[in-house]
């Protein structure tokens, strides 16, 4: 017997896209899924993101393309820190350690910091460099589709003197989603334009 796409829960036109998947590819999958890119620019990045994306994954579904684009769009706000790398190191009986570099207004700084997990590591090591004194409110870990290669989507919730901000961050090392989220936090709390109590719509 054949079964359709439907019988299985695909939509009839879902498409997975790989490594190998061109520019006209990306940019047609991304308009089926009800998105635009308002300059050519940002289309670029967007698929620049997606490569990346494309060398850690062997397939990459529509969930994994509409995280994707909510990133793009969450780096399109104004920045004042970046996310450069990241080297964490954990080994069984040793305290966990993370080195962290960022680009900060333009100028890359790096900071290390040892934790109760690689995370904890991670955070503490950011917190080192930028030194914001806001309090972690909400960490939660969520899976964007199935494997062990799967992105790990992060939202972390961030409190400094009355404004509550929330970060979203994902890639494949869980670890790194988490730098990204807690930094696009860290961003929103610096950005004057960020409203008082945005979880309301963002949760």
């Amino acid at each position: 017997e054949i079964m359709r796409a439907e019988d299985v829960g695909w939509s009839t036109n879902r498409m997975v896209l790989g490594k190998h998947s061109g520019r006209n590819a990306f940019k047609s999958r991304i308009n089926e899924l009800g998105f635009e890119f308002d300059s050519e620019a940002e289309l670029n990045d967007a698929f620049a993101r997606f490569k990346q994306l494309a060398d850690k994954k062997h397939e990459i579904f529509d969930e994994d393309l509409q995280t994707l684009i909510s990133e793009t769009s969450i780096d399109a706000e104004d920045e004042h820190i970046k996310f450069v790398s990241l080297k964490v190191c954990s080994e069984t009986g040793e305290i966990p350690n993370a080195v962290v570099t960022l680009r900060v207004n333009n100028q890359e700084v790096t900071g290390n910091s040892k934790g109760g997990g690689v995370v904890d590591a991670t955070l503490k090591a950011i917190e080192s460099l930028v030194k914001s004194d806001a309090s972690l409110e909400l960490y939660s870990v969520n899976n964007v589709t199935n494997g062990t290669d799967a992105q790990g989507e992060v939202t972390v919730r961030l409190e400094k003197q009355g404004r509550i901000v929330n970060g979203l961050g994902a890639d494949t090392d869980i670890v790194t989603a988490s730098a990204k989220a807690y930094i696009n936090a860290l961003n929103k709390l610096l950005n004057a334009s960020t409203r008082q109590h945005p979880q309301k719509s963002e949760v």
